[in-house]
């Protein structure tokens, strides 16, 4: 009898074992996404870019629940984290570039190509350096609060700007903007800047407060369906403002971190990329929490 002789009833328990609807329906909710993120590159490629914005922002919304309900609902696996980062790397990688692509940058020939695909290539880069880099035993207990680089779903957020201002009506930005623009929001995704990511801290609301928040978070939506081009692109320059003021945190909670530190002791350092020999090396007791960004 070979190892996988299925006329074991041993192996087929194991090989058959019913899989918890729980543990489904956040991988259902990620593959929506990615429906969502290829329909926007179609529509892109029809020329309906107001719908190809739309599912883009439709997939951001998607990748923004799904590891909150898989938490809730302990649905965590590893196959929907890996599942998770694929999705992250089609919508917010090569989905905004190809739209970019075929909206502008295809007139300055290959050179917008070039920005599109750096721009592809940086949203995989950024989403693999997370993968290496999240279970670093070196990180001080407060960088669990910032992400290293832009986040994908920001970055694929941002890097549309151009798109918002044209839809507003404000002229169209030249290509070479556009593809600088574009190569920008790809380095900001590499690089090291420290940036906030608010998942480590709880949110409480007063109870007094309920009802008023639940207006606000219908009136945000409301303005998101009537004014989409002026929220997102309002959204879009407070967030890249806010960027300077995560590195700072970060800065003053180092140094906060070094002063009360012990004499001889280490020194904090801002979120390092991961090198090659690390990169190589096989991963050990790989448990991965079921959310990636």
């Amino acid at each position: 009898m070979t190892p996988y002789d299925l006329r074991d009833p041993d192996v087929r328990r194991r090989r058959f074992r019913p899989i918890p609807v729980r543990m489904l329906v956040p991988n259902v909710i990620t593959l929506l996404a990615i429906c969502a993120g290829l329909t926007s590159i179609r529509l892109s490629i029809e020329g309906r870019m107001t719908l190809a914005v739309y599912a883009i922002v439709f997939a951001a919304a998607l990748d923004g629940i799904d590891g909150r309900i898989a938490r809730m609902i302990k649905g965590q696996s590893k196959f929907g984290a890996e599942l998770d980062s694929l999705a992250d790397f089609v919508n917010f990688g090569v989905a905004p570039g190809l739209m970019l692509y075929f909206w502008q940058l295809h007139e300055l020939g290959n050179a917008g190509w070039i920005a599109a695909m750096v721009f592809a290539i940086s949203g995989g880069l950024r989403l693999a350096r997370f993968n290496a880099t999240m279970d670093d035993p070196n990180k001080p207990a407060f960088a669990a609060n910032f992400f290293t680089g832009v986040p994908a779903p920001a970055g694929a957020i941002t890097v549309l700007l151009p798109i918002y201002v044209a839809f507003l009506e404000l002229g169209r930005i030249p290509a070479v903007v556009t593809a600088a623009y574009t190569l920008l929001i790809a380095f900001l995704m590499v690089s090291r800047l420290p940036v906030f990511s608010g998942k480590t801290k709880r949110m409480r609301v007063p109870p007094e407060l309920v009802l008023p928040a639940f207006v606000a978070v219908i009136v945000f939506i409301a303005l998101l369906i009537a004014y989409p081009w002026h929220v997102l692109s309002i959204g879009t320059v407070l967030y890249l403002l806010c960027l300077p003021l995560g590195y700072k945190s970060y800065r003053d909670q180092a140094r906060a971190m070094a002063a009360t530190a012990p004499a001889g002791g280490e020194v904090t350092s801002p979120p390092s990329a991961p090198t090659l020999a690390n990169l190589s090396e096989p991963p050990q007791d790989d448990d991965r929490p079921g959310r990636l960004h």
